[in-house]
Parts: structure tokens; sequence; C-alpha cells
């Protein structure tokens, strides 16, 4: 079993999660499935086979959080020796050389991941050309499409 960087933060989100899925909606979906099956024939039931469904995703995503706890290795940023570089878990803040566009992200895991958030998966091409870089360092990252210049403006590790 691989582990897989997660931050202290990313860690206590899938637990709340996890709490969420097993203790609450669990529950909901059980008397959602004993309503259905109060009102008969089971076949044409199109409530109980809704219910159903959402009982298995739930499921599904119960196991994948599980897993991926037990496949954890917690990484916090705070004890970390920094010395003011790029590290899975810090927030950086990049200048596009081209359009002067400011952007923020957090290097995180796989399980954190999230585009809405600025939050970007260590392995990424992004991640890939920061990671080990300081601040005022230029990098170049290659996209979907094309080169992009970037000077690294600000590190934090919050």
């Amino acid at each position: 079993m691989e582990k897989e960087p997660i931050t202290t933060q990313g860690l206590e989100s899938l637990k709340k999660e996890l709490h969420e899925l097993k203790d609450i909606k669990r529950l909901k979906i059980v008397e959602a499935i004993a309503e259905a099956r109060a009102h008969g024939d089971l076949k044409e039931n199109a409530e109980y086979h809704a219910a159903r469904e959402e009982q298995a995703k739930n499921e599904g995503r119960i196991i994948e959080i599980n897993d991926s706890i037990a496949r954890a290795n917690v990484i916090d940023i705070t004890k970390l020796d920094k010395k003011d570089k790029v590290i899975f878990g810090s927030t950086v803040t990049l200048v596009d050389l081209e359009n002067k566009e400011q952007k923020i992200y957090k290097i995180v895991g796989k399980d954190e991941a999230d585009l809405k958030k600025n939050y970007i998966y260590f392995r990424s091409p992004i991640s890939k050309a920061i990671i080990g870089k300081s601040k005022k360092d230029l990098i170049t990252v290659i996209t979907p499409s094309g080169e992009k210049n970037f000077e690294i403006k600000e590190v934090k590790y919050i």
C-alpha cells in the first residue's frame, strides 16, 4: 500500500466528511429506503431505486475515504524545516510574466486537490515546476496551451 501525502487540514476534512457520510447521510438513506418500501411494489418504485442508488454511492465514498485515511502520510507543514523553499503544503503566489496576473496555489495531496480552491496536486505540472524553488525565482511551466512563465512572488506555510 503506497502512502499518499496529505496536509493536516486535508486529513481533518476527510474525517469530517466520513463522519457526515456514516453518521448522518447513511441514516437518512436507510429511512428513505424504508419509506419507499412501505409504498409497495418495489419493481416500479422509483423512490426505492433512487434511494438504493444513493446508498451505493454513499457506501462507495465511505470506502474511498477509509482507503485514503489508511494510506495517509500526514505532513504537518508547521513542523518542517522550510528555508523559504516551496514544499508540499506551502501556499505560493505566482505572477504570470506575460500579463502580470497573480495566482495563488496551495500544494496538496491527491485527495485534497480542488481547482475551485486553487489547491493543486503536488504531482501536477505547476507543482513540479515550483517545488524546491524560492521567492523571486523564475519558472517555466509546460501547459496544454504552451509554455507559461511565472515569478514566485511569495511562499507561505499556513
